[in-house]
């Protein structure tokens, strides 16, 4: 495979991890530990996202550059679980997330019909319907341990089309994909760290199920108690 993806940082939280290495795990170059063990106090800025199939991409990234979104090219489709995020143990971070990947098991998504963040935000989206609540589950346990911080909304899975656009083109968007859908399988996620030059650098392709039976049934009876 090729080397590690990349996308820019204007649409903060959101990739994709297509053509991506898989677990590769390649140490950051800013806010790496230094020779003492300590981690620079900016830390470092991560996300975690579920990429979609080449032609489900291809397809929505067509869609997303006729409404003239001119981060259509650089920002393949994807759903966000975990947006930026200021971690300061990257060590932790990785091992905190290979968790919930190894006790997730792969599930199915189906995005169909369209809805909208104004006019709090100017943002026309695709809904998460079959998936919701895999991709809630995940995100309310990847945003905790290392990464655990109160965030300025609700989680909210979804799928963006038209972002900072003129109003009749999110308009547009709305319309247009009113009708869209389509499924597809989810069986990794992509953990993303935010380099100095504002690129999204995946990092590791996380695959789920990998965790044996037993220590998921453990991991579900902790979490009860």
């Amino acid at each position: 495979m090729s080397s590690a993806s990349k996308v820019t940082a204007s649409d903060t939280g959101r990739g994709s991890h297509h053509g991506a290495r898989r677990g590769s795990g390649t140490a950051p170059h800013r806010g790496a530990a230094t020779a003492s063990g300590e981690t620079p106090d900016e830390g470092i800025s991560i996300g975690v996202i579920l990429g979609f199939p080449p032609d489900i991409a291809e397809e929505l990234q067509r869609w997303r550059a006729s409404f003239g979104d001119p981060m259509a090219a650089t920002i393949p489709a994807h759903i966000t679980l975990v947006t930026t995020t200021v971690t300061q143990d990257w060590e932790a971070t990785c091992h905190h997330v290979r968790q919930v990947a190894r006790r997730q098991e792969p599930f199915t998504v189906t995005i169909a019909g369209t809805g909208s963040f104004r006019p709090v935000s100017p943002v026309v989206f695709l809904n998460v319907e079959d998936g919701f609540g895999e991709c809630v589950n995940l995100h309310r346990q990847l945003q905790a341990g290392p990464l655990d911080r109160e965030l300025p909304f609700a989680y909210h899975p979804h799928v963006t089309v038209a972002h900072d656009v003129a109003p009749e083109s999110l308009d547009e968007a709305e319309a247009a994909l009113k009708d869209y859908r389509a499924s597809f399988p989810v069986a990794s996620m992509g953990l993303y760290e935010h380099d100095d030059n504002g690129i999204w650098q995946l990092r590791e392709e996380l695959d789920f199920g990998t965790e044996p039976d037993d220590h998921r049934g453990e991991a579900g009876a902790a979490g009860t108690r």
